[in-house]
């Protein structure tokens, strides 16, 4: 139901924000489809950020509107897929609606044909399919036993087709771009064990192959060959032979000019086109058939468990019948109870499952009937089936610069979700993240999608517009007041927030073995076997209130996002630090900003005449508490003498001493003053600015390393995509404009040499020291370990590369596509 607008102007302290205390109407059928792609890339990151300054000096702190940059010369599928794709003037509304969502969501070509010259457009425009020639290479099939995995082995044959030549300093000159005629398994299986010395499928700068393949032409059926040279064309060759391998095909025609592509175009490429929508995931029938084979829970349990909030009777009902019409995924539903406590959500440990988020009832393009699906969402990685809370934020700024709305919304949708059906934005979609949120983004990622819906006129009425931004800053203000200024989270001596999640007990979702050198002295010190004590501490049998306290403070690391990192070690829960709060002071006025702008008479409400009980809230109030925010950041956080803002632990009432490179939530937030960013800035530079972007923390901070003491993913020398875009966007908001950039530069240097020289890789986190994303850290580094072809990247690095792309000028873009060294270019240029 859409809330009622009152259109009348009034003064903006008594601007009122109705929060309804009653359960609303099922959010499933709230938003209405839409979706169009907007006409050029948008830069999602440093153009007008709303609400991000109390009115009085809001326009001085606003970030100036980036300068437009060439789209990038991709072929787009979007555009062919939408000429393609016809909406019929005969189509109702939720058809064309539906039509336009799955449109934006689901791309078309995803088998490759244009990029491996299967297709061809005539001179109308309109797309043809080639004839594939019906012979390829000659091979010798006679010898050798064949691998499953990299096929038979190399043959003298092969040896002297493909002949191993090394680069020479005279090449032949070509006038026009070639294309190869090519056998993709048979290549595939050449290359390999020609080029892969290291055995581990696929082609870096550590192989010692002789880096130079020979193909044939195709325009002599594959006779006249000609060299491919590199590790960066010989890895990209690999990558097309096993996307094409992946859709079934034997025979490709390849252009040179894909395997010489610069890497920034290519790295764009795909993760405009491919890489998004292999992190795609939905919580509906099909997107289950993934889900329920996740190796994550109790190995030994053969149930799948959906668990659905006590008032969405809409969702418990669909996903047991999905139970009933798919008995092959052993799908159990439980309703859960109406209020959810720790002790019940210690009570599901044994018993883990999924929680269901969002469903949308929409019409299907082709049969014109009712389906549900699940609203959809991205995942940090493609080992992960969960919506998690702050990579959702930074994986949303890179969808909106690519274009992608419709997705990103709908991670809004789910976030407001999960606040009315769970009480706040978890950590994950997990039973056992029940108790535990992280850092707060919401109000920003609304503002963000909002801006981006507003230039949609066609599919997104102001009313329905307004309905939408008044839906999910309902959820914020909830998760505000009921969350982050409600104990245990707020600090009732200090006054500041600190992650501080609700939950008892060791953490479920770790290995078996990860907290055993925590537990063996307890278990020594009362004579039984480590299993043993594990299980009687598990189940309250031994009370050891030490042991407890260390759990609360493991569970707040992993709700800060940080986990894990010595700055939190033994005591997270004791502090207030710079991001949460900062992160609090941003929503806080995000939340006065709309009220007084944007939404008409500060009106929330879903529906103030539906009898419900409602708590009046003036958008000054939101103001007031930003400003109580500011004022206690700086009487406890602010080092006035380093320049610095530091954590505060509430405990010992001292602050931390560990410097961090989140002070620059301070920037991105506004909660900073000119005076202050004037002197933090050069000073955060100084300790955090390394060869390869912004290091978590000093090494001085981080403290000795070794056997007994190892090192924290989260501690020098390692360097992460939210810290980045972050500081960027901070430091462009308060005018270091040409410091952003060359942090920026540093951080997509580092990304585009790893992913030239290791085979197209994007992984979780690097080594911003040594520039290397092979890194000897705990959890290892997700995206680094993959075989041919890296399929969905990871999420905050493919944002942190198209977000950070659009603060480049044109040289630096062009540099980086040449790989020029940071530290020589801005050397160079001073």
């Amino acid at each position: 139901m859409s809330p009622s607008i009152d259109s009348a102007d009034s003064d903006p302290s008594s601007k009122l924000a109705e929060l309804s205390l009653e359960h609303p109407a099922s959010l499933h059928s709230a938003a209405e489809e839409s979706s169009t792609m907007p006409a050029a890339i948008i830069n999602a990151s440093v153009q007008d950020n709303l609400g991000t300054q109390t009115p009085d000096d809001a326009e001085k702190h606003l970030p100036p509107v980036a300068q437009p940059h060439p789209v990038l010369p991709v072929v787009s599928k979007k555009d062919k897929f939408l000429k393609e794709t016809s909406l019929q003037p005969s189509d109702s509304p939720q058809l064309r609606h539906a039509k336009q969502l799955e449109i934006e969501i689901e791309y078309p070509d995803m088998d490759n044909s244009v990029a491996h010259g299967q297709v061809e457009k005539d001179a109308t425009g309109k797309t043809i399919r080639k004839a594939v020639p019906a012979t390829g290479l000659t091979r010798n099939r006679s010898t050798g036993k064949i691998d499953q995995d990299r096929g038979r082995p190399i043959t003298d044959e092969d040896r002297e087709l493909h002949k191993r030549r090394r680069r020479g300093s005279v090449d032949e000159k070509v006038s026009a771009p070639r294309r190869f005629f090519i056998d993709v398994e048979e290549t595939k299986r050449i290359i390999l064990a020609q080029e892969d010395t290291d055995g581990d499928f696929q082609i870096t700068v550590q192989d010692s192959g002789p880096k130079s393949f020979q193909l044939g032409s195709a325009n002599s059926g594959g006779f006249r060959k000609y060299d491919i040279r590199g590790t960066y064309m010989l890895s990209n060759l690999l990558q097309e032979l096993a996307l094409a391998s992946d859709y079934g095909r034997k025979y490709i025609v390849l252009d040179e000019e894909r395997l010489r592509e610069n890497p920034v175009e290519r790295m764009t490429r795909l993760i405009k086109f491919h890489f998004w929508d292999g992190l795609t995931r939905r919580i509906d029938a099909e997107g289950l058939e993934l889900i329920c084979n996740d190796p994550k829970g109790n190995p030994n349990d053969k149930v799948s468990r959906v668990y659905v909030p006590y008032h969405d009777k809409f969702a418990f009902n669909y996903y047991t019948e999905v139970g009933k019409t798919r008995p092959h995924l052993n799908i159990t539903v439980i309703r859960l109870p109406e209020i959810i406590t720790p002790q019940y959500v210690k009570s599901l440990n044994r018993t883990p499952g999924i929680l269901s988020l969002m469903l949308r009832e929409q019409t299907d393009p082709n049969t014109k009937q009712k389906i549900i699906r699940g609203v959809p969402f991205v995942v940090p990685g493609g080992r992960f089936n969960e919506m998690y809370g702050w990579d959702s934020y930074f994986e949303a700024l890179g969808l909106l610069v690519d274009g992608r709305v419709e997705l990103a919304r709908g991670m809004v949708d789910n976030f407001c979700y999960c606040i009315e059906h769970y009480g706040k934005i978890l950590n994950a979609n997990r039973s056992y993240y029940l108790t535990r949120s992280q850092p707060p983004f919401l109000t920003d990622m609304t503002l963000e999608v909002y801006r981006h819906l507003r230039a949609k006129p066609a599919t997104w009425s102001p009313p329905n517009l307004s309905a939408w931004l008044s839906q999910s800053f309902r959820g914020c203000v909830k998760e505000l007041l009921s969350i982050w200024l409600a104990p245990p989270r707020l600090d009732p001596v200090v006054g500041l927030s600190k992650f501080h999640p609700e939950g008892i007990g060791m953490p479920p979702e770790t290995e078996s073995t990860h907290f055993n050198h925590i537990l063996e002295p307890y278990a020594e010190r009362m004579g039984i076997d480590l299993e043993t004590y594990k299980e009687m501490y598990a189940t309250d049998q031994i009370k050891e209130p030490e042991l407890d306290a260390y759990f609360v403070h493991d569970r707040a690391v992993r709700e800060s996002g940080h986990d894990t990192t010595y700055r939190f070690e033994k005591r997270c829960a004791n502090l207030a630090t710079i991001d949460l709060n900062a992160l609090v002071f941003k929503y806080e006025v995000d939340i006065a900003r709309v009220l007084i702008e944007h939404i008409a008479n500060g009106n929330l409400s879903e529906d103030p005449n539906a009898g419900a009980f409602y708590v009046r809230l003036p958008a000054n109030l939101f103001l007031q508490l930003s400003n109580r925010t500011r004022q206690l950041v700086n009487q406890y956080l602010w080092n006035p003498t380093e320049h610095l803002f530091y954590d505060y632990d509430c405990k010992v009432q001292e602050p931390s001493a560990y410097e961090t490179v989140t002070t620059f939530y301070a920037l991105w937030s506004g909660l900073a003053t000119e005076e202050q960013a004037r002197h933090m800035v050069p000073k955060s530079l100084n300790l955090f600015e390394v060869k390869g972007g912004l290091v978590s923390g000093t090494e001085e901070s981080r403290g000795r390393v070794g056997l007994d003491r190892p090192n924290r993913q989260w501690d020098f020398p390692y360097g992460w995509a939210p810290h980045q875009i972050l500081a960027w966007s901070g430091m462009v908001r308060y005018g270091f404009v040409d410091d952003a950039r060359r942090v920026a530069y540093r951080w997509l240097y580092m990304i585009s040499k790893s992913f030239v020289d290791f085979n197209g890789v994007v992984p979780e986190k690097f080594d911003v020291v040594k520039m290397t994303h092979k890194v000897n850290v705990e959890y290892g580094n997700v995206g680094a370990d993959f075989k041919f072809v890296v399929r969905e990247g990871f999420g905050w690095m493919n944002a942190s590369f198209e977000v950070g792309v659009s603060y480049l000028t044109r040289n630096l873009r062009r540099a980086l596509g040449a790989l020029t060294p940071p530290d020589r270019l801005f050397d160079s240029s001073g």
